[in-house]
């Protein structure tokens, strides 16, 4: 899962760089480094898709009592 940023003849470095942001972005290799950067355990992993459902039912409830 290497990202390579060829440059072009006429490209300079602040292109290249923002074509390898861009890449590091699309790819979500932050997302997927802070993920990994502490080991979490299969309790916490549930704990926190069962926050994640309860924050979406709770924005749609939210949402649907503006409409």
């Amino acid at each position: 899962m290497s990202i390579i940023v060829k440059a072009s003849g006429n490209d300079n470095t602040d292109s290249v760089i923002r074509k390898f942001q861009k890449k590091v972005a699309l790819e979500n290799v932050i997302l997927e480094y802070r993920d990994r950067q502490f080991h979490k355990t299969d309790a916490e992993k549930r704990q926190e898709r069962r926050a994640e459902k309860q924050r979406k039912i709770m924005r749609a409830k939210r949402l649907a009592s503006y409409n």
